[in-house]
């Protein structure tokens, strides 16, 4: 058995939103270590051209296409420019999303409930409805969600809802495209990312202790390149046989 070729992605092309940084941009530059050609997807132009410039240089391939995921005409374009510039499209990964407002349920403005519920829930919904239209023969869906969607976390009850409805999609999605397109579900831990780190008010000071206090069986804090790896085994034939699974990588939290 060729190992190597399991995970091989060479000749295939993969979307990735939110791919301007954090978790999204690890997953791009993973994806495209493994031979895919990249289309990075994010509303701050500056910084997806930022990372396809730097995977270019690196010797891989891609290219920027500023994206707005809660607007339908958008993700339609962003869909086009894949296959316009690399002729196909196999991969589609909704990372996009996020919520810096913590408040308690009671409490919410309820204009900041349906920006979550349209950023973090609608626009994944929308996003696989137009992938799939899209994706060739054996295409893979991935969604990056929150171990938020099936733990309360205080003060983010509107993202933990928004989160546990992208996990129950997940597992309809995969019924109702399989066996054509596989759908999968990442669930990150703690990942101090910029949007984790303004949702829970830290500093790169405090995260020696939020590693300590959490006391992750695996020992440390989660990184990009972890969810990434994560990514590559979910989009790859080496997980030709799974589908409509929500998989937490979050150091055993």
């Amino acid at each position: 058995m060729d190992v190597g070729a399991l995970y091989s992605l060479s000749g295939e092309v993969a979307v990735v939103t939110g791919a301007g940084r954090g978790i999204g941009e690890g997953i791009a530059r993973v994806l495209a270590s493994a031979g895919a050609s990249v289309v990075l997807a994010a509303r701050r132009t500056a910084e997806i051209e930022a990372v396809a410039k730097s995977i270019r240089e690196e010797g891989g391939q891609a290219i920027a296409v500023t994206t707005d995921v809660t607007d339908d005409d958008s993700v339609e374009a962003l869909a086009r420019a894949a296959r316009d510039e690399f002729g196909r499209l196999d991969i589609w990964v909704n990372n996009a999303g996020g919520s810096p407002i913590q408040a308690p349920l009671v409490d919410l403005p309820r204009e900041e409930w349906d920006a979550n519920l349209r950023l973090n829930l609608t626009s994944v919904w929308v996003c696989t409805v137009i992938a799939s239209r899209h994706l060739e023969e054996g295409g893979r869906i991935l969604n990056i969600s929150s171990k938020a969607g099936e733990t309360p976390v205080i003060g983010s009850g509107h993202y933990s809802a928004a989160k546990a409805g992208v996990n129950s999609m997940t597992k309809t999605f995969a019924k109702e495209l399989g066996p054509r397109i596989r759908v999968n579900c990442i669930m990150p831990g703690a990942v101090p990312t910029e949007i984790m780190m303004k949702a829970l008010r830290l500093e790169e000071k405090d995260l020696p202790a939020l590693e300590k206090n959490l006391r992750l069986p695996a020992g440390r804090l989660g990184t990009p390149e972890d969810l990434g790896a994560a990514a590559l085994f979910l989009v790859s034939r080496a997980s030709d046989w799974v589908t409509g699974e929500v998989i937490s990588v979050a150091g055993g939290m």
